[in-house]
């Protein structure tokens, strides 16, 4: 009787996207564009991939510069996603911001691609609904497993005092943009004044208002699930220090490697939040059905022993460099830093979120899971 033959699953030639669309007007704000597009972290993931991780790449320019940022990306623009599948990458790592009306989602010139090629990344759908701060956070709090701080929207700074009492806020807040990036916008407001000029530089109907933490800050990386691990999981806890006026500055100006650490299982098996908290992340993004890692940022209640970790961000898009490019040895991201407490090179961390990707089809058909 002759058996059946069972054919092996293409092998991945990858194309990184990089973002130079600049995403749309949604609700009245606009999240902004990160300088460079995110290509100095695309270079890192398709150099990483094609010198030590040993896969195939597809990029638009021959003979490329390991220290240059420029070449090795495809741009996310309709033009630049269908240049990138005809030059026979069936697989596409979207190092982008994404959004409903992305061309990842709405091209019908990807149609006939859409069933074969994988994408690393997030629906574009679930995207443009999670990057609001305040739709995520509201949603969760309505939740009794998760462990939220107060928050609100204030549309502008009129009467801002008494929107603090209503919402039962005391100050110090912490005020930042809806649709922000990294801790751009970010700020520990400590008198009213200070806070009212804060919601007004934001614009309408854009500052978040959030109980101000001051215990320890962590930060977790759950991944999605894969043919290896069937369900989400969490990765290693980091810890972030070093913080200026209470919130821990932007990657871009100070490396993550200079103010944070990962927790050691033996410092984390003593303290008991710190297991909670990574069970908490697991459903948090089991309940939001995200197709690729995740990053949330945590903080304790207060200073004291055995204080609660709360939940306040959740990144839909973690900042991904990957070290190994001349010149980048300093560029760990703060899942490169968890990967490295599970014993993982940035080379093992990249392979396994490579076995998270979703076909095209897949991620354009999901429905959003939570509604307001």
């Amino acid at each position: 009787m002759a058996t059946a033959l069972t054919r092996s699953p293409p092998t991945p030639r990858v194309a990184v996207l990089h973002q130079a669309i600049e995403p749309p007007i949604i609700n009245g704000v606009r999240k902004p564009m990160k300088p460079g597009g995110y290509q100095d972290s695309g270079a890192d993931i398709a150099y990483v991939l094609r010198e030590s991780c040993k896969i195939p790449i597809a990029t638009p320019q021959a003979n490329l510069d390991p220290r240059k940022d420029e070449g090795w990306c495809f741009p996310d623009t309709e033009e630049g996603i269908v240049a990138a599948v005809k030059s026979g990458a069936n697989c596409l790592w979207a190092n982008t911001i994404l959004f409903s009306n992305h061309p990842l989602q709405v091209s019908s010139q990807l149609d006939g691609y859409a069933s074969h090629v994988k994408v690393v990344g997030q629906p574009p759908r679930l995207v443009e609904a999670y990057d609001d701060k305040n739709f995520v956070n509201a949603f969760l709090r309505k939740q009794s497993y998760f462990t939220m701080p107060k928050s609100f929207v204030a549309p502008n700074s009129s009467n801002i005092e008494s929107l603090l009492k209503n919402h039962d806020l005391t100050l110090p807040v912490v005020a930042k943009p809806l649709r922000g990036r990294g801790s751009q916008g970010v700020k520990v407001c400590r008198t009213i004044q200070d806070l009212s000029s804060h919601i007004d530089s934001l614009g309408p109907s854009n500052a978040m208002l959030e109980e101000y933490l001051s215990g320890v800050e962590g930060t977790v990386t759950v991944m999605p699930p894969s043919d290896s691990k069937p369900d989400y999981w969490a990765m290693p806890v980091v810890v972030r220090f070093n913080h200026e006026d209470g919130i821990a500055p932007y990657n871009g100006v100070v490396a993550v490697t200079a103010n944070s650490r990962v927790v050691p299982q033996e410092e984390a098996n003593n303290d008991p939040a710190f297991d909670r908290v990574q069970r908490e992340c697991e459903a948090v993004a089991r309940m939001l059905k995200v197709k690729a890692p995740i990053r949330i940022d945590v903080r304790k209640c207060s200073e004291q022993a055995g204080a609660t970790f709360l939940l306040f961000d959740v990144n839909m898009k973690p900042n991904m460099t990957a070290p190994g490019r001349p010149g980048r040895e300093d560029q760990a991201s703060l899942t490169a830093l968890a990967a490295a407490g599970l014993g993982w090179t940035p080379a093992d961390l990249l392979q396994n979120i490579l076995e998270t990707a979703s076909t095209l089809k897949d991620l354009r058909n999901i429905e959003l899971p939570i509604r307001e």
